[in-house]
C-alpha cells in the first residue's frame, strides 16, 4: 500500500475573515503542513490566507466545498502551494499532485481523491478554456436560482474527464493520473497537448492578495471544438 505523507501532528487552526465582498477567506493562526512520500515539506506558514479557490466553485456541488470532508487539511496545504506556484505551471502541476496525497493521506478514497484532482486541475485551466472563464459576478450575486452558461459547461466538461479518466480503473498514482487527465482534458477541451503542459493559472486567477489575477499574453484562450 503506498504511504502518502504526514500532517503536521495538531489539527490546523484558522479563523474566517470578514472582508469588502465575498466572505471567503480564512487566515491560518498557526503553521500547518504536509510532507510528501519524497520527504517534501509543504509549509503554509501563520497568518496565510486561504480562499479554496484553487477547485472552482461551479464544481463545489459535485466534489463539495473546500472547508469541509476530508481534504479539509489538504486544501489548507495546496492553497498555499497554488500561490507560491504563481503562474509556473511545472510548480502548479506538483502542488496539484501533491494535493492527491495530501487528500488520500487525510482519509479520501482513491475515487474521492481522483475527483477531487481533476477539480483542481481544471482550476489551473479555467482561463484558457473560453467556454469556462467567468469573472467575479458569480461570486458577487450570492444566491441564485440559476446557474450561468459558462458553469453548466464546466461541470459538464468536468463530468466528461472524469469519466474518461475512471473508465481505465483506478490509480492510486498520481503521476499516472496526471497523465490520464492531461489525456481527456485535451479530448474534452480542444486544447493542445502543449497548452496544456504549460498551462497554469494563480488559484482560478486570484492572487495572493485576493485581487484578481491577470491572464498572462503568451496564455491565450483555447476556442471549442
Amino acid at each position: 500500500m503506498l504511504r502518502h505523507g504526514d500532517f503536521s501532528p495538531d489539527p490546523p487552526e484558522t479563523q474566517w475573515l470578514t472582508e469588502t465582498g465575498p466572505d471567503r477567506n480564512m487566515q491560518v493562526l498557526k503553521a500547518f503542513w504536509f510532507r510528501d512520500p519524497a520527504g517534501r515539506i509543504w509549509t503554509t506558514p501563520a497568518n496565510s490566507k486561504i480562499d479554496g479557490a484553487s477547485i472552482p466553485r461551479a464544481l463545489w456541488t459535485l466534489v463539495g466545498s473546500p472547508y469541509t470532508g476530508d481534504y479539509r487539511r489538504a486544501s489548507i496545504v495546496h492553497d498555499k502551494a497554488c500561490d507560491d506556484a504563481d503562474c509556473n505551471a511545472t510548480a502548479r502541476r506538483a502542488a496539484d499532485r501533491m494535493f492527491y496525497h495530501a487528500c488520500r493521506e487525510g482519509g479520501c478514497s482513491i475515487f474521492e481523491a481522483t475527483l477531487l484532482y481533476i477539480g483542481v486541475r481544471i482550476g489551473a485551466l479555467t482561463p484558457h478554456v473560453a467556454a469556462w472563464s467567468t469573472d467575479t459576478a458569480a461570486e458577487i450575486l450570492g444566491p441564485r436560482i440559476a446557474r450561468t452558461y459558462q458553469e453548466e459547461r464546466l461541470e459538464t466538461d468536468f463530468r466528461a474527464t472524469a469519466d474518461r479518466v475512471m473508465r481505465q480503473g483506478e490509480t492510486d498514482d498520481p503521476d499516472e493520473l496526471e497523465q490520464r487527465t492531461d489525456d481527456a482534458l485535451v479530448a474534452v477541451t480542444g486544447l493542445s497537448a502543449a497548452t496544456l503542459r504549460f498551462a497554469s493559472n494563480k488559484r482560478t486567477a486570484r492572487g495572493r492578495n485576493g485581487t484578481r489575477g491577470r491572464r498572462s499574453k503568451a496564455q491565450p484562450s483555447a476556442k471549442r471544438r
